[in-house]
Parts: C-alpha cells; sequence; structure tokens
C-alpha cells in the first residue's frame, strides 16, 4: 500500500470570484494495476463545503467535481502552502483537549477495570462462596479478555476506523461491567468480566492509534506521555471508590432470601462512569484524518483537517486565511467481491461476506507486521513487551501477597497456647481468637452467641457440652472426643471435626450458606497499597513527559528498565509489610517511563492502516505475560523470595538492553 501523502494550500481571500478549478488525485489500485485519475476539489466557503458533501456523500473516486470558488479581490492572492503535518502542528489548545478528553477518559477506565476484581474479591467471595481456585480464576479472567480483545479490536480499527472500534470496545466494556454487578451466579459473574475485559482490552491499541493521529511529530511524545497518566488516574479512582463505598456493608437491597445487592455491587457500578463518560464524549469527536485518507475518504477527511485549519487560523488571528485541498494520493482500497455480494444474495450472504472478509483483512495485517520490513522490529517489541509485563503485573501481585504473608506471620507469631486446661458449667459468650487449646477438659460449658476465629482444639474432651449461634473461622477440633454435647444454629461443619470421636452428639439446624473460611482480609491495606502504588507513578510519569521528546524513546525504554531491574535486587532487604509497600512504590515509579516510551515507539513504528493491529498484538502479548507473571510469582509467596527477584530482574535488564537496538522514533513523521 503506498504511503498516504495531503498537502493543503490556504491563501488571503476577500471576495471577487475566480474560474473554476480542479485538482487531480491519483489512487492506486493495487500491485500491478494502473493508477487511476480523479479530481478533488479546491473550496474556500463553509456553504460550499456543505454543497459538496451533500453532492458527494458515498466517496469522491471515480468522479470528477467542479465547484465555483471565490477569490481574493487582490490581483495576486498571497499563497501560503502547508502539509497535513503543518496542520495538526497548528493543532489549536481547544481541539487538543477535546481530542484528549474520550482518550484520557478511556485509558482511566482501562486502570480501574485492571483493579476492580481485586478490591472486590475479599466481599464477593462471602456472597458467592468462591475457593481459592475459583478467585484465582476470576483474577485471571480479565486479562485474558483484555488479550484476546486487544487483536481481535486492535485489528478492526484498522479496518472499520478508530472511532467506531473504540465506540464498540468502551460499549462492551460498560454494558458486561454494569450486568456484572447484578448477576448472583459465579459463572455468570465470571462471564461478564470476561467479555468485559474484552471490551476494555480493545481500548488501549486503538486509544493510541486514535490519539497519536492528531498531533504533530514535535510534541507526539510529550503529548501521549501525559495521555498515560490517566491510567494511573483510573487505579486512584479504583482505590478510592473502594474504600469509601465497599465498607459500607449496608450500602445496598436484599429481595427475599436468593438476590442480595450489597455494596460491592455498588462498587462495580461506579467503576463504569469512567468507560460510560468517554463514550458520551467520543461522539463529539471525529474520525481520525489520517485514518479516512489511508482508505480513501479525501471529503471527510479534508472536512476534519478544514476545520481544524479554520480553528487554529482564528485561534492566531488570522481568520481570513482559507484552507484548500490542493493534492491527494492515496490507495484506492475496494474489495470487488464485497461490491458484487452487496447487489446479490440474500442479506445474511452478504453480511457473512463482509464478515469473512474483514476477518481476512485483519489477519492479512497480522502477518504484514511480520513481513521483512517489520519482522525484526516487531520480534524485538514482542520480547520488550512480554519481558516488561510479566516482571511489572507478576510482582504487583506479589508485593500485596507478600504483605499478607507478613501479616499472618505476624499474626501467628501472637498466638495463645493453653495446656490441660479444665473449664465446666462455665458459659463462653465472647469472641476466642488465635488460640490453641490442648489437652483440655470442657464439661457442662456452653458456647452461645460467640465467634471462634483461628482457634485449634487439640485432643481435647467436650462433654455434655451445648453450642448454640456460633459463628467460627478458621476454626478445626482435632482428636477430640465429643460425648452429649448439642450442636444449634452453628457453622461447625462436619469437615471442621478431624479424627474426632462424637458420641452421642446432635447437630440441629446447621446454619445456612458457604461453608467454606475466608481469610479476614485488612480491607483498608489493601486500598492502601493500590493507591500509594498508583500515586508513585506520578514522578514518573512528569519526567517521561517531559524528556520523551529530548533524549528519544529508546534511551528512555532502557534507561527505564534497568533502574527498575536495581530496584528489585533492593527486594532482598524487604522483610516487613513497610519496607514491602516502599520498594513496591519505588519499582513503580522507576517502571512506568519504561511504559510510556513503550508506548509511544510502538505507534509511530508502524503505518496507519497496520499501527492498531501492530499495538493490538503486542499489547495482547503483554497481558499474556501478566497472566504467567500472576501465576508464576504467586506461587512462591512464603517458598523463597529469590526466584521472583531474580526472575523480574533477569526479564528487565534482558528487555531493557535489547531495547536499545530499537530504532530512534523521535524525529520520524507517522507513516
Amino acid at each position: 500500500m503506498m504511503d498516504t501523502e495531503t498537502q493543503t494550500r490556504s491563501q488571503m481571500t476577500t471576495g471577487t470570484r475566480m474560474a473554476t478549478t480542479t485538482h487531480p488525485t491519483t489512487a492506486t489500485t493495487g500491485a500491478g494495476m494502473s493508477p487511476r485519475r480523479t479530481r478533488m476539489p479546491r473550496v474556500m466557503s463553509q456553504k460550499a463545503t456543505m454543497r459538496m458533501m451533500r453532492s458527494m456523500r458515498g466517496s469522491t473516486k471515480g468522479s470528477h467535481t467542479r465547484m465555483t470558488l471565490k477569490r481574493s479581490r487582490r490581483s495576486e492572492p498571497l499563497p501560503w502552502m502547508m502539509s497535513t503535518e503543518t496542520v495538526l502542528t497548528l493543532w489549536p489548545r481547544g481541539w487538543r483537549m477535546r481530542s484528549n478528553l474520550p482518550t484520557r477518559l478511556a485509558l482511566m477506565a482501562d486502570g480501574v477495570e485492571v483493579f476492580v476484581v481485586g478490591f472486590v474479591l475479599p466481599s464477593a467471595e462471602k456472597d458467592m462462596c468462591l475457593s481459592s481456585s475459583n478467585k484465582g480464576m476470576l483474577g485471571l479472567i480479565v486479562y485474558l479478555g483484555m488479550m484476546v480483545g486487544a487483536v481481535l479490536l486492535g485489528g478492526l480499527a484498522d479496518k472499520l476506523g478508530r472511532k467506531q472500534c473504540l465506540i464498540i470496545s468502551l460499549a462492551i466494556n460498560a454494558a458486561f461491567a454494569f450486568l456484572s454487578s447484578f448477576v448472583q451466579g459465579y459463572g455468570f459473574f465470571l462471564f461478564c468480566r470476561l467479555i468485559s475485559g474484552l471490551g476494555i482490552g480493545g481500548t488501549l491499541p486503538i486509544v493510541f492509534a486514535y490519539f497519536s493521529e492528531f498531533l504533530s511529530r514535535e510534541k507526539r511524545g510529550e503529548h501521549l506521555s501525559w495521555l498515560c497518566m490517566f491510567w494511573m488516574i483510573g487505579g486512584i479512582y479504583a482505590s478510592a471508590m473502594a474504600w469509601s463505598i465497599i465498607p459500607h456493608y449496608g450500602w445496598g437491597f436484599s429481595m427475599g432470601t436468593k438476590y442480595h445487592f450489597h455494596s460491592w455491587r455498588v462498587f462495580v457500578l461506579v467503576c463504569a462512569l469512567p468507560c460510560i463518560a468517554s463514550l458520551v464524549a467520543l461522539k463529539f469527536m471525529p474520525e481520525s484524518p489520517r485514518f479516512l485518507l489511508e482508505i480513501g475518504k479525501h471529503d471527510e477527511a479534508w472536512m476534519i483537517l478544514k476545520q481544524v485549519h479554520d480553528t487554529n487560523m482564528r485561534a492566531k488571528g488570522e481568520p481570513e486565511r482559507v484552507f484548500t485541498v490542493s493534492y491527494i494520493k492515496t490507495p484506492k482500497q475496494v474489495d470487488e467481491f464485497i461490491e458484487i455480494q452487496s447487489s446479490t444474495g440474500t442479506w445474511y450472504q452478504r453480511w457473512l461476506v463482509r464478515i469473512t472478509t474483514t476477518l481476512k483483512q485483519v489477519w492479512d495485517n497480522v502477518l504484514y507486521c511480520l513481513t521483512a520490513q517489520y519482522r525484526m522490529n516487531t520480534l524485538m517489541l514482542a520480547v520488550v513487551w512480554f519481558t516488561m509485563a510479566l516482571s511489572y503485573y507478576g510482582l504487583i501481585v506479589w508485593f500485596p501477597d507478600m504483605i499478607r504473608y507478613f501479616q499472618d506471620e505476624a499474626y501467628e507469631s501472637r498466638v495463645k497456647i493453653f495446656d490441660e486446661e479444665e473449664v465446666s458449667h462455665f458459659t463462653f459468650n465472647f469472641t476466642l481468637e488465635n488460640q490453641i487449646h490442648r489437652n483440655g477438659e470442657y464439661r457442662n460449658d456452653k458456647f452461645i452467641g460467640m465467634k471462634f476465629k483461628e482457634v485449634r482444639f487439640e485432643d481435647s474432651l467436650f462433654e455434655d457440652c451445648y453450642f448454640e449461634d456460633v459463628r467460627s473461622s478458621e476454626t478445626f477440633f482435632e482428636n477430640c472426643t465429643i460425648i452429649s454435647t448439642v450442636f444449634y444454629n452453628t457453622d461447625l461443619y462436619e469437615h471442621k471435626f478431624i479424627n474426632c470421636r462424637l458420641i452421642n452428639s446432635t447437630f440441629m439446624k446447621e446454619k445456612e450458606g458457604c461453608h467454606i473460611d475466608f481469610e479476614e482480609d485488612n480491607d483498608f491495606l489493601i486500598y492502601l497499597v493500590s493507591f500509594l502504588g498508583s500515586l508513585s507513578v506520578l514522578p514518573g510519569n512528569i519526567i517521561s513527559a517531559l524528556l520523551m521528546d529530548k533524549i528519544g524513546r529508546i534511551k528512555m525504554i532502557g534507561g527505564s528498565m534497568l533502574i527498575s531491574a536495581v530496584c528489585c535486587f533492593f527486594l532482598f532487604f524487604g522483610n516487613s509489610e513497610s519496607a514491602m509497600i516502599g520498594w513496591q512504590c519505588l519499582f513503580c515509579g522507576a517502571s512506568i517511563a519504561a511504559w510510556n516510551a513503550l508506548d509511544v515507539i510502538t505507534v509511530e513504528l508502524y503505518p496507519t492502516d497496520k499501527r492498531a493491529t501492530a499495538f493490538g498484538i503486542l499489547n495482547g502479548l503483554c497481558k499474556f505475560g501478566a497472566i504467567l507473571g500472576n501465576s508464576i510469582f504467586s506461587s512462591f509467596v512464603g517458598i523463597t523470595k529469590v526466584v521472583p527477584i531474580l526472575l523480574a530482574s533477569s526479564a528487565l535488564v534482558g528487555g531493557g538492553l535489547l531495547a536499545l537496538r530499537l530504532p530512534e522514533t523521535r524525529e520520524q513523521v507517522l507513516m
């Protein structure tokens, strides 16, 4: 496919007529085919623009259009030549803010999606009775959906358009995120989060491809880095909303005994708001003019560039300068088979042909990224993306797991041990916590309206005792003898009696609900760790934005990854909760510059018609690395710190050194 070239001319005009003029446009239909000549109008007034749009509703390819234009009363107008890149260089602040808003909100929604499941699990596990394997699958299913969505929707964005596919991605995410807050069963909730992840996974490649195509070369790296900051803001938003909503368990309602809408479901609804806001803002944004030129929609691209130009000239105090198109060379992209099917066959045959042809075109784009021209860059970027994701997402999960492990160790160190105690005719109506009772004897005792928390009875005797309205967590009876004892309305289920002898004992009206013991998580600490981790990337974001266009993308990636690898070695000294939180913040702050530079260089290395596809492939590989990192790193919690630290640091060093071999794109105009 030939590269798109657009040149525009603006000239000073005040009012007289000039002769009708037309300008040629060359469109190439494919390899070995002769170019066809079409004509593009030179236009200067908004009314003339609208007349042209009505007369050229479909496409300008293959048509000859003439328009009568106005000219300055000057005998010789002042010409002023500029290219599309020049128009974007002068992109006014108002337009930049307008294009920023939907993409910022979309990236913020992506950041929120990563944190949602982790925040709701401590509450959702009780409502849905989730086992450890269920919770692990729920944590990974979101990344699986993101991986598929990035590849599929990123590829479609190069065929259907950035704006259209971004709307589809956000709509899928918003709809299924909203639905997931109401479903009660684990299976349906898992499915909704999978499809929600698929939708939000498609937003990342589309957002960067879309926004980058509105930016000029000089400030592209800086503005894309500022855009990346909104992923961090999404994490801060999710942490703040979780802390302010989830602990208020009464914020909900119940319908009978089967349907419960608790506060964590309210949190899921609130987390869908950035996505919905992005959808609304996107309605007021145009399609990418570079993409429109690439697919041959000259008139629509011309209208967008004219609007940019006119707004820019008014902002500069030169409203008399008039935007005109002088020359456009763009490939012709028409699938003849689709055209034939549009007028023949049944409706479902036509749709089937369109879908299969579009998917084939997406697959061809995927293969194009591995052709000789781009193969080496694609493979090197794939390794850098994968190593970065493996270490970053693996450690992001490992940090809170290690903090929880330190908490458990500290809790177990405070355990109280009672040996050979004898208690009779006593009523227990208070909480017993973190205790071990060995070789005890309990006769004619009552346990009423109380709670056992982390309590073990070993080799003990219970005779003529009475348990009523008892709740328990991580409580077990091991090798005990229980004689003539009644259990009424308790959750002391059969699996909590290990190798025990029950003689003439009765279990009446067991508590209904989940039979799984859940860990008592410190919810505030979970929110605080996530909040501090998100906030710690702020300095790195600012530094990368200010230096991205000064030192270049390659040095930014390599330097950030190598510094992050050094930070990993300090984790050997993280032997407490506070130390682990501090090293997490340091690691996140050091690594964010590499993420930002990776996003920038990925959109700059590929042409317009392959940009979203390439970004989607690499981001999908990134999510695969995240799945592996989560699984591998979490399995070593409480066993050893050596393997996770060495794996993360070696991956970062290898990826950082390889990144230095990538081509620098700082001075490159988007293809």
